[in-house]
């Protein structure tokens, strides 16, 4: 059976499938004896539309016949309808005029690309190292990120932004493994691009993939953060800064924020190590902003 703590973790995280199906690993119940129980309250499901909403080929339509399997799982009211978003995404999402800077016209960039793959991923894991240059700029983002398909994608759109004044046009997306570039949309007045890392092939939902890319800077702009901002709940971020030997700084901090433009919520030193790095790893992230701040005088 599942493990009740694997089952916390994705009523929290979602997506809505895993936690239906760790549910009902976890309950004992065959598919048959869930569908007469819904039976028996005056809900007509079939075995097939339960397998189909547990496997991610199909998304629930009435939030009764849902309420009703929280109470035949032995869940708390809301642990499953919570996760039904807009276009299968869970639900607690950013948008990014909510979070980001300049975000009502990422929000429009978005839009003009294809708002329709907007939110039919769903990231499983942040992986991210950033690398700080002798003239204190970051010049180099490597990244990984683990997603998981809610409806048919086959495209991630991501959004950078540079330090304040940068000029856009020294912003680039390298993609890795797994994708190649497609559009490139970049806001010179906010000092960011949105692009397209295409796939080789369409994931369904319920499919996994693993993207790599990088963002390389050209500004040579200093910088004192790194901060990734987090649409929607995912398991795990893990941010690692490195510095450059001739400059390194005084202190670094771990901080979170609700959004970009906000006070710090949290904050808590951190140790430079002798690889002349930081870094913080994040379980369970809810929407906001996470990242490391450090001070070079």
């Amino acid at each position: 059976m599942m493990e009740r703590d694997e089952l916390s973790v994705l009523l929290r995280t979602g997506p809505f499938h895993l936690a239906l199906r760790a549910a009902i690993d976890a309950r004992g119940l065959a598919l048959q004896r869930i569908q007469h129980r819904l039976a028996e309250q005056g809900v007509s499901v079939g075995v097939a539309t339960l397998s189909y909403w547990q496997s991610g080929r199909r998304r629930p339509e009435s939030l009764p016949a849902v309420q009703a399997l929280e109470g035949i799982l032995g869940l708390a009211p809301g642990a499953l309808t919570t996760l039904l978003g807009p276009r299968g995404v869970p639900a607690g999402g950013r948008r990014y005029a909510d979070l980001m800077f300049s975000g009502d016209e990422i929000e429009r960039i978005v839009g003009d690309l294809d708002p329709a793959t907007d939110g039919r991923l769903h990231t499983l894991m942040f992986s991210e190292e950033v690398e700080l240059g002798a003239d204190r700029s970051a010049v180099r983002r490597s990244c990984r990120q683990v997603l998981t398909a809610h409806q048919e994608a086959d495209r991630y759109v991501t959004v950078v932004q540079g330090e304040p004044g940068c000029d856009a046009a020294r912003l680039e997306i390298v993609p890795g493994l797994d994708c190649r570039l497609g559009r490139v949309r970049r806001s010179f007045a906010g000092g960011f691009l949105v692009a397209e890392l295409i796939f080789d092939r369409l994931l369904r939902a319920g499919d996994t993939h693993v993207l790599d890319y990088e963002v390389v800077d050209r500004n040579g702009l200093p910088a004192t953060e790194y901060w990734r901002g987090v649409r929607f709940p995912a398991r795990l971020l893990v941010l690692r800064v490195r510095f450059h030997p001739e400059a390194l700084p005084v202190r670094c901090y771990r901080f979170a924020r609700k959004h970009a433009h906000g006070a710090d919520v949290s904050r808590e030193e951190l140790t430079l190590s002798g690889h002349r790095t930081v870094h913080i790893v994040e379980p369970d992230l809810t929407p906001g902003i996470i990242g490391v701040h450090w001070d070079w005088t």
